[in-house]
């Protein structure tokens, strides 16, 4: 992974934005990581991951539920105590 300093990324821009097309690019400052820049299609893709993730614990925890007998009755009520 590219490293730049935060004055490093201003002044060489150009730069940072290749590189982040073939990797991901850590932004310094003081020393420290603080931003990580990555190209569209690698965003577009983990933000593709994560929704499929997502969608998958969704319908793993309806399936759970309702082998558990947890029906849409129930789980109103359920919520209805709560408030």
């Amino acid at each position: 992974m590219k490293v730049f300093t935060a004055l490093e990324a201003k002044n060489r821009f150009g730069k940072v934005i290749d590189a982040a097309q073939r990797e991901p690019v850590t932004v310094t400052r003081q020393g420290r990581p603080s931003v990580v820049i990555v190209s569209a299609e690698e965003y577009e893709r983990r933000q593709s991951r994560a929704w499929r993730n997502l969608l998958a614990v969704m319908e793993q925890t309806g399936r759970y539920a309702a082998e558990q007998g947890l029906t849409e009755e129930a789980l109103d009520q359920l919520l209805a105590d709560e408030s």
